[in-house]
């Protein structure tokens, strides 16, 4: 009895201590400072913001090559900024947006989606999301042609690490209906998502941004399936478009998060980069009262140390654009043709302006828009006149300089006149719309290159660089990256099959001659 009752003793004694380690348990091994979970609404900030070349991813691919194809920005220099300038691979540059979305955005959106979409109380972040992600496929298949689209971002998910390459014609029909749905979808009844990075929660200024964008993808269309491409142009008009410069998709920046272009260029590469001549002329030959806006001159600089404020004039008489074609040795055989001092004497991208540090980054916007419902009312398309179309377009351009800060405003006397000297002409009015295109889309090079290739304007001279790698007009797309050789091999080589070289000179299915 005495050694039972011993053994119960000990039983309990051994009951009593273990419970009393679980007491505080949870409380104890909960990690209270870093989160378990993170709100879908902040996963698809993060996505939007990394869409925007964050920490550099990009921005040497904006700068060596989208800004030097339609030629708005050059540099003289190779090695690693080699690129349009030369018309010339740079496999350190062409993979960086294929890159950063990959690794970052399209697996950003997938999570928000994956998240969102079976919980009715968060419709509207699942249906931002799937807008954004158009958006983000629309840059990339413009970019690269097939790629990644149905499987991509689930390797979390689905653990599919190996995913097939999809024509982007099965890309862009997905794209339109995409934005169809979600875009119809999004509702009002909803508490809105106030730490919404792009709107605050304004469902109506969403919707607007995924018709615009539907405009957009369908726009691109023209040339490959005009049946499609009116059609959705004429549901995004009924659907409903940006209609002011409010509506704007824009990413804005402070004095501490900083437009990382402007980052770069004012501290790496201040000296490095250019404006072209073709857009410098173009600007100067309209009296386009945008130059003293996006160009400074540092005149008589023999040097970068010479680059101060002494002699920076944005003065549109004293911009002078560096020609296509050079390097920085051969360049200095323009000097006395042009009337310049060196190299570091030509017109720049202006820093204090559409480039300070905390200058807005714009994905889409009105002007835009405008310009595009006037070649779709040139093509009849979409009722309404496309010389008011075309107008509202320039002066939305304009107009939107003001969001660079109360110094780039334009007057309302210089609208008007540059307006009235630019009235649209029937018989050049594609040719019109699309080189505004191309002014309103300055420094968004995405969208500059891909309208580039899809309307043929502005008229560009083909790069004369004597060591070019380009056996047509112009660069057409960017290469896959090397990367995919050893990861993703048997989806590449099906891709090449079917689309053509992985060169420079491939066209995307949408880019038709």
């Amino acid at each position: 009895m005495k050694t039972n009752l011993k053994h119960t003793l000990t039983l309990l004694l051994s009951l009593s201590l273990l419970t009393g380690c679980d007491q505080g348990f949870d409380e104890i091994n909960t990690n209270k400072v870093d989160p378990t979970y993170l709100a879908p609404s902040l996963i698809l900030n993060k996505a939007i913001i990394n869409t925007n070349y964050l920490d550099g991813f990009g921005t040497l691919g904006m700068l060596t090559y989208n800004f030097g194809i339609v030629q708005q920005i050059i540099t003289p220099y190779g090695s690693s900024l080699s690129g349009a300038n030369y018309d010339q691979v740079n496999s350190g540059n062409t993979p960086l947006v294929w890159t950063n979305f990959y690794r970052n955005v399209v697996k950003q959106l997938v999570a928000v989606l994956d998240q969102t979409k079976s919980d009715p109380l968060q419709s509207n972040t699942y249906n931002a999301a799937r807008i954004w992600r158009a958006y983000t496929f629309l840059v990339l298949t413009d970019t690269y042609g097939d790629v990644p689209y149905f499987q991509a971002g689930q390797g979390y998910t689905t653990e599919t690490i190996t995913p097939k390459y999809d024509p982007q014609q099965e890309i862009y029909k997905d794209i339109l209906k995409e934005l169809d749905e979600a875009s119809a979808a999004l509702t009002s009844t909803q508490t809105a998502v106030t730490t919404d990075i792009l709107y605050g929660g304004d469902v109506a200024k969403w919707k607007k941004l995924g018709y615009s964008l539907m405009l957009r993808a369908g726009m691109r269309l023209t040339k490959v399936d005009p049946t499609m491409a009116q059609s959705y142009v004429k549901k995004a008009v009924a659907g409903g478009l940006f209609q002011s410069n409010a509506d704007n998709s824009v990413l804005r920046h402070t004095a501490i998060y900083n437009n990382y272009i402007a980052n770069h260029l004012a501290a790496r590469e201040k000296t490095n980069f250019y404006l072209a001549a073709p857009f410098v002329n173009y600007l100067k030959q309209n009296n386009d009262p945008r130059l003293p806006i996006f160009a400074v001159r540092y005149v008589g600089a023999k040097g970068g140390q010479e680059q101060v404020n002494d002699r920076a004039s944005s003065d549109p008489k004293l911009q002078i654009g560096m020609p296509m074609g050079y390097n920085d040795v051969s360049i200095a055989s323009t000097f006395s043709q042009n009337g310049v001092a060196s190299l570091w004497d030509y017109s720049q991208v202006n820093l204090n302006t559409v480039l300070k540090l905390d200058a807005p980054e714009f994905h889409v916007t009105y002007a835009q828009t405008q310009l595009l419902l006037a070649e779709a009312a040139v093509r009849g398309w979409v009722t309404g006149s496309a010389a008011d179309y075309y107008t509202t377009g320039i002066r939305a351009a304009l107009e939107q300089m003001a969001q660079y800060g109360s110094n780039s405003a334009i007057s309302e006397a210089a609208i008007k006149a540059y307006l009235d000297a630019h009235p649209l002409d029937a018989s050049k009015a594609l040719d019109q719309i699309n080189t505004q295109y191309w002014v309103a889309s300055f420094l968004d090079g995405n969208e500059a290159f891909a309208n580039f290739r899809r309307s043929g304007y502005p008229t560009l001279q083909k790069n004369p660089y004597p060591g070019s790698e380009v056996k047509g007009d112009f660069i057409r797309r960017m290469p896959y990256p090397d990367s995919e050789i050893v990861v993703n091999s048997g989806s590449l080589n099906e891709a090449i099959a079917r689309q053509g070289p992985n060169t420079l000179d491939t066209r995307v299915w949408w880019d038709k001659k």
